[in-house]
């Protein structure tokens, strides 16, 4: 018996000592990304407006680091914050901690080579070496070709600096290691190639992360095998409930099947008309996360590549409830 407890203590003693070492590996040395790349960016006034068009329009960093007001339907951006960071995610919206949308104006990434700001783009590993959180979604954007991510990096160094600050990101346990492997060299395989239309709206919607928002994650923060593009993603929201996004593939019961191209452009275009104004959500009404104020700037050949992409899919059988009221 003191033999077999012997045993035990030490298997034990084994055991503890492997999850810190792994603790102290997960923490201490990972992620494991190679160092930023010694890069100057050509910033000529055609690579500055193509960095323009993706960073507002097609990417939306512009966008997502900034506010918005989700009194409003859609939740318009405040335009004074376009780059300047300060949107927060955290436990009432579902997110597992907290987090604010940096600032990426020249103000905050004076400091930043264009080798450290296009790693953290496309790796996910900031100046510093740490993790970020891929809320931002740099594991889409490292698929890009390398010249996008370079004209982004020029124009955001033209846009107007703000010198914001926001508390540091806590993540919940066990997110916070999580994190550190979440980061993954970009491999930058995407042609923009615009002679073959499905080919060229993959790379459209890679570069909006539709992946992102429309397929949906499993208890563990997983995407679901086979729900490629199904929707069904949960967004609480401020106003109260809980909106999913929608089913972008061709199925014809549940998705887009239906839908002709003219219809779909319309979508987008329906919040671009001069005269569209964002009505005010009352607690408890439908509301959205789509950003349609700067996705509905998109030219119509990119929304017309982007509709033969999704009709191109396979086509998956998920009905979406695309809002619970509280």
């Amino acid at each position: 018996m003191k033999k077999l407890l012997k045993v035990l203590l030490i298997l034990i003693v084994i055991v503890i000592v492997a999850i810190g070492g792994i603790f102290l590996y997960v923490s201490s040395f990972l992620p494991n990304i190679d160092a930023p790349d010694d890069l100057v960016v050509e910033a000529t006034p055609e690579h500055i407006e193509h960095g323009r068009y993706l960073a507002n329009e097609l990417m939306g960093c512009v966008g997502c680091h900034a506010t918005r007001d989700y009194s409003m339907f859609a939740g318009p951006i405040n335009e004074e914050s376009k780059g300047a960071g300060g949107e927060k995610w955290d436990n009432t919206n579902g997110f597992p901690g907290s987090l604010y949308a940096p600032n990426i104006t020249p103000a905050a990434l004076q400091d930043w080579t264009d080798g450290e700001i296009f790693r953290a783009i496309t790796a996910g590993v900031d100046k510093d070496g740490n993790a970020l959180f891929p809320i931002m979604p740099y594991l889409q954007y490292g698929k890009l070709p390398k010249e996008d991510i370079y004209d982004v990096i020029a124009y955001l160094r033209t846009i107007k600096p703000a010198h914001n600050e926001y508390p540091e990101r806590k993540l919940d346990f066990p997110l916070n290691l999580i994190v550190n492997l979440m980061p993954k060299e970009g491999t930058h395989e995407l042609k923009l190639d615009k002679s073959n239309p499905i080919k060229y709206g993959e790379y459209l919607v890679t570069a909006a992360a539709c992946y992102d928002c429309h397929t949906k994650m499993d208890d563990k923060g997983q995407f679901v095998p086979g729900m490629d593009f199904a929707g069904g993603m949960e967004f609480n929201l401020s106003t109260g409930g809980v909106v999913r996004s929608a089913n972008l593939t061709p199925d014809k019961e549940t998705g887009i099947g239906n839908w002709t191209e003219e219809k779909f452009i319309k979508r987008f275009t329906l919040y671009s008309d001069s005269s569209y104004t964002p009505h005010k959500v009352i607690p408890g009404e439908f509301n959205t996360y789509m950003p349609w104020e700067y996705y509905s700037k998109l030219k119509e050949d990119d929304l017309k590549a982007m509709y033969a992409f999704f009709m191109s899919t396979n086509p998956v059988q998920n009905e979406v409830v695309k809002f619970t009221g509280n």
